[in-house]
């Protein structure tokens, strides 16, 4: 079943033009520049829980928080409340633990046609703005784009990012941590540890449909053939990373869509940024934003750009900066 998959997968992908020449031409002439981190006035505040407007801060200050939690929410109104109710309740009863930690969840509303900025707002009201915020986007970026806002306004020595959904349960933060702690001496105090389902992969084959499995086999293929090498789960929604790590790889970022997660990891494997793969308890939550057929053709199509766009010359990344 898997050679025939990654014939069919490799002949779609390099006979959608005249041949591999003409694919590079389009990858090369249609590449964005790296998106700078352009912000709308009302995207450079926050509300505290009194209502009143503050400046965001920059991942460019110095670190006041143990740790940042990302949260990216796209009409989210109601999954949200589960998954903070869960981060929130685990945070605070580790602060109460250790009085030393300290947190912030940070949720970034990417342009949520619902309720989900009211929604996040309630925890900032009930914890304090101290502890929960909310960046409101004026319109959709994607959730790489939300993520990296959110990043960029974030304080945390090290920072995680966690989907919306829960699906991860929240606690695996200290496996990730582990993870993190076992990579060290961190180069340039960068590393990342992200969250893998890979383990869970036979279980999941088995509640899906044949289709689904195939997609799922092509689009791991087209991971390791074009982007990424030795991480069996690029898109696992659950990864913690060093701030200089964080700084660097989303500096670099080009991907705002479901495709940011292998971007991201090849960017870092570029930079030779250590990372580990650490298996998380995960389940699948119903609302799942993506189209199967659809969402998984576009994320092949991005991959295969990523891949042309570096090769070709058309997105760079600094070699003074990459690391011996």
């Amino acid at each position: 079943m898997v050679p025939w998959l990654l014939t069919k997968v490799i002949n779609f992908f390099f006979s959608v033009s005249l041949g591999t020449h003409d694919i590079s031409f389009v990858a090369f002439i249609t590449a964005t520049e790296m998106p700078h981190l352009q912000r709308h006035e009302e995207e450079k505040f926050f509300l505290n829980a009194r209502g009143q407007r503050e400046a965001l801060p920059s991942i460019q200050d110095s670190p006041s928080k143990q740790l940042s939690v990302v949260v990216p929410s796209y009409n989210e109104e109601k999954r949200l409340p589960v998954m903070m109710d869960e981060a929130l309740g685990y945070l605070e009863d580790r602060q109460k633990q250790d009085p030393t930690f300290t947190y912030e969840v940070i949720v970034v509303d990417d342009g949520s046609k619902d309720q989900t900025s009211k929604v996040a707002f309630k925890y900032c009201q009930k914890y304090g703005s101290d502890k929960v915020r909310v960046i409101t986007l004026v319109k959709n970026r994607g959730k790489g784009g939300a993520i990296r806002m959110g990043v960029f306004s974030s304080r945390g020595k090290k920072i995680l990012m966690a989907d919306a959904d829960g699906a991860t349960k929240f606690p695996d933060i200290e496996k990730l941590e582990k993870g993190l702690n076992d990579l060290q001496p961190w180069p340039d105090q960068m590393a990342i540890a992200c969250g893998s389902r890979a383990h869970l992969e036979k279980e999941s084959i088995a509640q899906r449909s044949y289709f689904r499995t195939l997609l799922m086999y092509g689009f791991h293929f087209l991971v390791w053939f074009l982007c990424v090498k030795g991480i069996r789960d690029t898109q696992c929604g659950f990864k913690l990373l060093t701030r200089e790590a964080a700084s660097r790889t989303f500096s670099s970022l080009h991907i705002e869509r479901w495709a940011f997660d292998v971007e991201l990891l090849y960017i870092a494997q570029f930079y030779k940024i250590p990372i580990a793969e650490i298996a998380v308890n995960w389940t699948e939550i119903e609302g799942s934003k993506l189209v199967p057929f659809w969402s998984w053709l576009q994320m092949g199509k991005d991959l295969l750009f990523i891949r042309l766009r570096y090769l070709t010359g058309a997105w760079r990344l600094e070699q003074t900066r990459k690391m011996n």
